[in-house]
């Protein structure tokens, strides 16, 4: 199946003539963490299955410079987004889809001060917008029906953009029994890898982040953590494998849980 996923670049678009009416951003982590590459297929599925006009950026994609930013480089960060922005307008890009939150605050809310202006949706949000059109349904009989599932707000989402209700609006949609982790929306905690915590070896203190964190996930006994951030996903699952609960706890992004419940 995989192989028969034809993902366009803009640059080919641009050599027939034509222009994406949707760029999808698809981020470091969604290009080259393994994990996280199963969920950018799985967008570019969706975006097949429903039909919307496309593309990714492919080489001429770079870090959008969250990482430089948040760890105190602001010239490197600066460096990183005017690139970036110089090739999107290049192929006159008007609206981006992203899976990752940490591009989407990023290129929403830290681009347009560097001159670069577009609409930025998550993936989480777009899903959301084709389920309320009709254009994705889950079967009858799909694989998390009746499997009690919880949601992880990834900080730059929730918090950072007050994107709370669009995921969980998504999970409504399974017939299953969505349960709030104690700790949610606005008082969400942290999956322990943001502000460039991912990229070094945490401080010392009593717990890491990710296993206090895992920690509520399992007090909410659900079978099933969704995520919605490459960074959360890395973090929750290494918190499931150290509490050995790889048996019991699946983690799956909002994408790969819609995949899999529309049968795409």
């Amino acid at each position: 199946m995989e192989n028969q996923l034809h993902i366009p670049t803009a640059a080919e678009l641009l050599a027939k003539g034509e222009s994406p009416d949707l760029l999808f951003w698809v981020g470091c982590a969604g290009s080259f963490d393994e994990r996280a590459q199963r969920i950018t297929r799985d967008i570019c599925k969706i975006l097949h299955h429903v039909g919307i006009k496309y593309a990714i950026l492919g080489t001429e994609e770079s870090c959008t410079g969250d990482p430089a930013k948040r760890s105190g480089n602001e010239f490197l960060f600066q460096m990183q987004a005017m690139m970036n922005i110089q090739v999107l307008d290049g192929y006159a890009i008007k609206k981006i889809v992203t899976a990752c939150p940490h591009c989407f605050n990023t290129i929403k809310n830290e681009y347009p001060e560097l001159g670069g202006h577009y609409e930025v949706i998550h993936h989480t949000q777009l899903i959301q917008s084709l389920i309320d059109e009709g254009k994705l349904k889950p079967n009858d009989g799909h694989a998390f029906k009746g499997k009690k599932i919880t949601y992880h707000d990834p900080c730059y989402l929730g918090r950072a953009n007050e994107v709370y209700e669009a995921p969980r609006k998504v999970l409504e949609t399974l017939d299953t029994d969505l349960v709030e982790l104690k700790r949610c929306r606005s008082n969400g905690l942290c999956c322990g890898a943001g502000g460039a915590q991912m990229f070094k070896e945490p401080e010392a203190g009593i717990k890491d982040i990710n296993l206090e964190r895992i920690e509520d996930v399992i007090e909410s006994k659900a079978d099933v953590v969704a995520a919605a951030c490459p960074f959360c996903m890395t973090m929750l699952r290494d918190g499931v494998k150290i509490k050995e609960k790889e048996d019991t706890i699946q983690v799956l992004d909002i994408a790969e849980i819609t995949v899999k419940a529309n049968n795409i």
